[in-house]
């Protein structure tokens, strides 16, 4: 796994350098399309219950899943990128959200807090914990800074599954939840809004909107649990 998160944390890291004011999605979906085949993996998320696309795109108040599209990128955007591999048999899975230009105050807020939270959850996967010690540090740390954790989607387990068991709600109790142990592997993926925690998916069933129309961010990482604490597989 570490092999294919390091892939996917590569391209991630390429991809950020691009986003820019005039830059379309459509052509960070090029990139990610041509830097994946030159890594000799295959691209986890096209194809997966038919979505069409390597990269979810999702700028401004587009919360997840959002499509590549051919309108360029505005200065005062914010654009969330979630990325996947399979290689060698292991999926590696992480998501980071980038300001296109210079973004106002409350959207830098946005992104520093759902960064932070995400590392506040990581943490916590520790052998011998429990899930909802992550799940209650990331919204901790969300709530306190004013903003919502989204409920209607959350992280995984991952291996040789893109979506395995358990479950990683970002919303929990300390103290309950699946017993952590050595070997466990968690894409943690804090994805929190400016306002209301409220989504609705659109009508292409795949994009997920701010029912408010307020801003939201997406961090993700893929963390296995061990003995010597939780390592990050996708850091950048």
């Amino acid at each position: 796994m570490r092999a294919a998160c390091r892939i996917v944390a590569e391209i991630l890291l390429l991809l950020r350098e691009q986003v820019k004011p005039g830059v379309s999605t459509a052509e960070l979906e090029e990139l990610a399309n041509a830097e994946t085949l030159k890594r000799k993996a295959k691209a986890a998320f096209k194809g997966y219950c038919n979505y069409p696309s390597a990269l979810c795109c999702s700028p401004n108040d587009l919360v997840v899943h959002g499509m590549p599209t051919k309108t360029p990128l505005k200065e005062g955007d914010i654009l969330s990128l979630d990325f996947g591999v399979l290689y060698n048999d292991f999926y590696g899975d992480a998501a980071l959200t980038i300001p296109v230009g210079t973004v106002r105050a409350g959207a830098q807020a946005l992104l520093a807090a759902t960064e932070e939270s995400l590392y506040a959850g990581i943490d916590k996967a520790v052998p011998g914990g429990r899930l909802g010690d992550i799940s209650h540090a990331v919204q901790s740390y969300v709530e306190v800074k004013g903003f919502s954790v989204v409920r209607d989607f959350v992280g995984h387990g991952i291996g040789r599954k893109l979506h395995e068991e358990p479950q990683v709600p970002n919303f929990g109790t300390a103290g309950t939840g699946v017993r952590l142990k050595p070997g466990m592997v968690l894409a943690i993926e804090p994805m929190v809004n400016e306002k209301s925690y409220e989504v609705k998916v659109l009508e292409d069933g795949w994009t997920v909107k701010t029912c408010d129309g307020g801003l939201s961010a997406h961090f993700e990482h893929t963390v296995a649990v061990t003995d010597k604490g939780p390592e990050i597989l996708t850091r950048i």
